[in-house]
């Protein structure tokens, strides 16, 4: 594989995970260019530790549960805190598969395709079929990626992916305050003010994974919150 050298620490928010966990693990740390796999267990009451730490994990645990956006922000402390050049973040419950991380590698090891240089932001755009998923998910992923983008003056066709390869050194520095599922919104947005050369791959998106996300609920909290990341905060 040609192209820029990479050193990734795929960071995996966990939460009651127990079943799809350690397969996430050991997918994960079978790719090229993954030097480290982190789960941080966010307060689970099943084995999701055990099994993390047997498929080779290092696990960081919160002792309650505090929302992804604490896990989140607890494992980019740890991996920026390192000599990575990227983290991965994917979900513990094989919605993101192991097995689309060496296209999200390929794509940062190259320059970016408008005007050259690194790319800071891989996102794994999911393919969604309208016909095999609940209405109410696909139009609230719709509905919000087409919102963000306008917020961010680029465009983003699944701001709700929480399968993310980005690039070290545009996150250091960055304050996140985020507690739940609107991290996402929040590190687009704050990327964005960072001129962020983002970029996208397909990846598949697993029916069968049951999403923790409120479709109409959350995505109405993101929208308010873009609002604010966007006009108001100033971080």
């Amino acid at each position: 594989m040609s192209g820029r050298a990479i050193s990734v620490c795929v960071i995996v928010p966990a939460f009651n995970e127990a079943g799809t966990v350690a397969d996430v693990v050991r997918g994960a740390r079978a790719c090229e260019h993954v030097d480290d796999v982190v789960v941080v267990d966010d307060g689970s009451s099943d084995e999701t530790v055990a099994r993390a730490a047997q498929a080779g994990a290092h696990v960081l645990r919160h002792e309650q549960n505090r929302g992804k956006g604490h896990a989140v922000r607890t494992g980019l402390a740890f991996a920026l805190d390192r000599p990575f050049t990227h983290v991965l973040l994917m979900d513990g419950d094989m919605q993101h598969r192991p097995a689309d991380v060496p296209a999200m590698i390929e794509a940062a090891r190259k320059p970016f395709v408008k005007g050259g240089g690194d790319v800071d932001l891989v996102v794994g755009e999911r393919v969604f079929d309208k016909s095999k998923m609940p209405t109410s998910r696909y139009y609230s992923n719709v509905i919000g990626s087409r919102a963000l983008s306008g917020f961010i003056g680029s465009e983003v066709r699944d701001s709700q992916s929480g399968f993310r390869l980005i690039r070290c050194e545009i996150l250091r520095g960055m304050p996140l305050s985020s507690t739940g599922y609107e991290i996402e919104t929040e590190m687009l947005i704050k990327l964005a003010r960072r001129r962020a050369k983002m970029t996208s791959v397909p990846v598949q998106l697993s029916y069968g994974a049951k999403s923790k996300l409120r479709p109409i609920r959350d995505t109405t909290r993101t929208c308010f919150l873009a609002v604010y990341y966007r006009f108001l905060s100033r971080d």
